[in-house]
């Protein structure tokens, strides 16, 4: 099993979950994040006043999946996250030793 995770612009969150429901994803975990990558933040200005901000709001999509999928997963992301811009976020993919379903008991691919 894998787990994919990624952060993307929020805006993105809406077409993101259409095109994973499109492909069969039926679960996905969403956490509002902050943080930032090259771009460092960046600057606004609030009433006159000039200000850094260090940390960009973003989202954090998780997608625990049977292997197979892992391919289809991130070509859907890349394709309906992508803006062309600087921040479109980073997908990671990790190995899952196992999963357990709480209610059941079931483990490994039953439990997804």
């Amino acid at each position: 099993m894998k787990r994919v995770e990624a952060v993307l612009k929020p805006h993105k969150l809406d077409e993101v979950k259409e095109a994973l429901e499109a492909i069969g994803i039926t679960g996905m975990t969403v956490t509002e994040v902050k943080g930032y990558g090259r771009q460092k933040g960046h600057r606004e200005i609030y009433r006159g006043t000039e200000y850094q901000v260090d940390f960009i709001p973003k989202v954090k999509l998780e997608v625990v999946t049977e292997e197979a999928r892992v391919p289809a997963i991130v070509d859907t992301l890349m394709e309906t996250a992508r803006t062309g811009k600087i921040g479109d976020g980073k997908i990671f993919v990790t190995s899952v030793e196992t999963t357990i379903r709480i209610r059941t008991g079931e483990s490994g691919k039953e439990a997804l």
